[in-house]
């Protein structure tokens, strides 16, 4: 099988491509710049190295959120307009549950995370058991102390690892103690190569179009929208 993979969920812009099942090759950096800009060109650098053409490719796998919201966005429109073209599926992955993988064969359980400002962070819980990374909490936002404290009270070892660890480093450290343990720098990025063999995994139900993004909360933007115009809204009801 040959797979494309993309993430831009984070500032990680990362590219994986498996050939004929095995990794042909990852484009990967962790830098503050446009995603929109510099993922195909990525792409294309990718496949001409890996000397492939798109139209060899079997799947587009994409890490489907949460995480930024343009991020996210841009990747996912990416990889169905690709998969459209192309006349292939697409799978998505949870960002989180890629991160997950980073913790595989930790001996307790997984937090990988996503700052999504003001206090609250993007986060589950995985534990590693019988060769695969299993969810024990889905996917949610909520505030990050309240998310420690839950996680102080199971006396479970945590394993952390997010591109924003060093941001929440203090607070994990002094809500938890010795219970927290970090991933080491490069257990903190999600890597694409890992990303086309979860994807590989899953089913790429319905079609191309039904594909949506994972946001798990509205934009910051539409939120505000609807608090200012919920009064209007309520009118227009009544009416």
């Amino acid at each position: 099988m040959n797979v494309l993979a993309i993430d831009t969920t984070t500032y990680v812009l990362g590219v994986g491509l498996i050939k004929e099942n095995k990794l042909a090759g990852e484009v990967m950096t962790h830098l503050k710049k446009n995603h929109s800009l510099r993922l195909m060109p990525a792409i294309r650098t990718l496949m001409e190295e890996a000397e492939m053409k798109a139209e060899e490719l079997d799947r587009i796998v994409v890490a489907q959120g949460p995480g930024s919201y343009t991020g996210v966005r841009i990747g996912v429109t990416t990889a169905k307009t690709m998969a459209w073209a192309l006349g292939i599926p697409v799978a998505g992955v949870s960002s989180l549950e890629l991160m997950a993988q980073n913790g595989r064969y930790f001996n307790g359980v997984v937090s990988p995370f996503i700052d999504a400002r003001r206090g609250q962070v993007y986060t589950g819980l995985y534990r590693y058991e019988d060769g695969q990374m299993k969810q024990l909490e889905k996917d949610r936002i909520i505030m990050h102390e309240d998310w420690l404290k839950k996680l102080k009270d199971s006396g479970e070892n945590v394993l952390f690892t997010s591109p924003d660890a060093e941001k929440h480093k203090e607070q994990i450290t002094e809500l938890l103690g010795k219970q927290a343990v970090f991933a080491r720098l490069t257990e903190n990025i999600l890597r694409p190569g890992e990303l086309a063999m979860l994807g590989m995994e899953k089913e790429a139900d319905g079609t191309v179009h039904d594909f949506t993004p994972n946001y798990i909360r509205m934009a910051e933007a539409e939120s505000n929208w609807l608090t200012a115009n919920k009064g209007q809204q309520t009118k227009s009801k009544g009416e």
